[in-house]
């Protein structure tokens, strides 16, 4: 039986070859090699997994393979039922039939049409993405017109190079933990996740997501059939860690998800994650949109007029600035009347409108979207947590006066290599009964490695165990940590800096009249010393100068 790390390395090698294959065909740092790189990892994926539980399948009921497969009966409509989670297959659409194809002439055709009726497929409706507008994006596009036409029959040819059975199958893959998976998809997308445009595709990096889905899922007991949202998801990193967090009850995620992001690609990636981590019954709850002109999950599915849905669980890592001014004035009249966005809108400034602070709308719908009982994490710059006027100081009043802020923890510095900005993150809670906050100074932990040409802090093991540790137990320690009570953070502008709360210790040494005389004198000697040395160096200065002599 192969080992999961041989696994590893063999999906990798892959990955590698898809890239390689990419740039031998002009593809190489283009849009198109992302999606090539990614859709024949996905169909790779899908394609053993179908033979996989078919395979086990077939032995229960005794019957070979490719005689369900093949013949349309009631055995190959019972595996489809069993298995509606997962991508169906036909036949002709699988690895296995068209690597017998790959001679022929019109091969790069036949696989571009496998790929259309995957998409198509009346049972595969679900792994479509919605967007905000009612549109549905297919599981797969063409991928060999991608290239001239001349080279797409050798094209093809060559993907099959790559992923056929003989290569290398994910059997020995599908018992992988969320762990594992995770370092495959940062793997799979580490070339393509990175800021670009004005939109910047943040990862958030793995250890503050597991930092943050374990602090929020210990504010409280784990709900069963939670429903948790992400409205700047991303490529899902946040949100699939706080569902893994959130775990399993009787073979069930106890999490269903729901997302919206305003970027296709980092939509598609978040689709991917998602089937790689078993939480394809979420699919539908994917929407590509602008989260704050149009948020598209409400109490009734697509009934605007029931109102914005409410969560158990929300996490986000929003952008910070962001030029919205072409929507900025849609947003506040549409919602002016609801108390989504209770302490303003940001204006739009006369320069630079890529400063816009649209990350001040994120946390106003993130609170008023939050059950009575709701919990929520949000990523901020650490600047939110002291601003002293305008829509920050609002916020964090309204966090005060309703006890909804849990803890605050400041991350290092660099911590996300693509940006400087540093960060805070803050945990609400509806239901908050303690009479205090934990504020945590996390910003001098960590090691300071380099990722290409960034610099970036890396928290160690036994770092990310303490922060998680000290929040969740609410422990006390010099200068990491402080309990405030919320009295306490009124008389201070409702600053949520652990620093300005740290208690500043005085030494205090006993000694005897003699020895203060001793040292007084000492002090005073040194003194009259360099008094003299400044007198002396002002009347060189003076005779060079042709001046007057200093006279003391």
């Amino acid at each position: 039986m192969t080992d999961i790390h041989t696994t590893e390395s063999k999906i990798k090698e892959i990955i590698d070859s898809l890239k390689g294959l990419c740039s031998q065909n002009g593809l190489s740092n283009t849009a198109n090699e992302e999606v090539v790189v990614t859709s024949v990892f996905l169909y790779k994926f899908l394609n053993d997994k179908f033979m996989y539980n078919l395979g086990k399948f077939a032995d229960e009921i005794g019957m070979p393979v490719e005689e369900v497969l093949l013949n349309e009966n009631d055995e190959l409509d019972a595996f489809y039922d069993a298995n509606s989670t997962d991508v169906s297959f036909g036949y002709e659409d699988t690895i296995q039939f068209l690597i017998n194809h790959v001679e022929q002439d019109d091969f790069a055709k036949q696989f571009d049409a496998a790929l259309d009726r995957i998409s198509k497929s009346v049972r595969n409706e679900a792994f479509a993405v919605e967007t905000a507008g009612g549109e549905h994006k297919p599981l797969f596009e063409p991928l060999t017109v991608m290239v001239e036409p001349a080279r797409r029959n050798n094209f093809a040819k060559a993907i099959f190079g790559i992923i056929g059975q003989d290569k290398f199958d994910f059997s020995g893959a599908f018992n992988g933990s969320f762990d594992f998976y995770s370092a495959i998809f940062e793997y799979l997308i580490k070339d393509y996740n990175v800021a670009s445009g004005t939109y910047a595709e943040y990862f958030t990096p793995q250890a503050v997501s597991s930092i943050i889905a374990k602090c929020l899922v210990g504010m409280s007991d784990k709900i069963d059939a939670a429903e948790i949202c992400d409205w700047a998801a991303g490529s899902g990193s946040l949100v699939l860690h706080l569902a893994h967090e959130l775990g399993q009850e009787a073979g069930m995620n106890r999490a269903v998800v729901y997302t919206q992001d305003i970027s296709a690609k980092s939509t598609r990636f978040l689709r991917l994650n998602m089937m790689l981590n078993g939480l394809s019954e979420s699919l539908g709850n994917i929407i590509q949109g602008d989260s704050m002109l149009s948020p598209a999950h409400f109490t009734v599915e697509h009934e605007q007029d029931s109102g914005l849905k409410k969560f158990d669980y929300q996490t986000i890592n929003p952008p910070f600035k962001l030029d919205f001014s072409s929507t900025r004035n849609d947003i506040e009249q549409k919602w002016q009347d609801t108390g989504r966005f209770f302490a303003g809108v940001p204006k739009i400034p006369n320069a630079k409108k890529e400063s816009m602070s649209i990350y001040l709308l994120f946390i106003q719908h993130v609170m008023y979207s939050m059950k009575p009982q709701g919990k929520a994490a949000i990523v901020v710059p650490t600047g939110f947590l002291t601003a002293k006027s305008g829509i920050e100081m609002a916020i964090r009043t309204k966090m005060v006066e309703e006890h909804m802020i849990k803890g605050v923890i400041s991350m290092p510095s660099n911590i996300f290599a693509n940006t400087g900005t540093n960060v805070s993150v803050l945990f609400l809670d509806r239901a908050n009964a303690e009479d205090s906050v934990i504020l945590i100074d996390a910003s001098k932990l960590g090691e300071k490695v380099k990722e290409g040409k960034n610099q970036k802090t890396v928290l160690r093991d036994l770092e990310i165990k303490k922060i998680i540790d000290t929040f969740t137990g609410r422990v006390v320690e010099d200068d990491f940590s402080v309990v405030v009570p919320f009295e306490d953070l009124k008389e201070k502008n409702c600053s949520f800096s652990a620093g300005q709360y740290f208690e500043v210790k005085i030494e205090y040494v006993d000694i005897t009249p003699e020895e203060f005389r001793k040292r007084m004198n000492t002090y005073v000697t040194l003194l009259s010393q360099q008094f003299q040395k400044g007198r002396e160096l002002e009347d060189s200065i003076m005779k060079q100068m042709g001046g007057l002599k200093y006279e003391s």
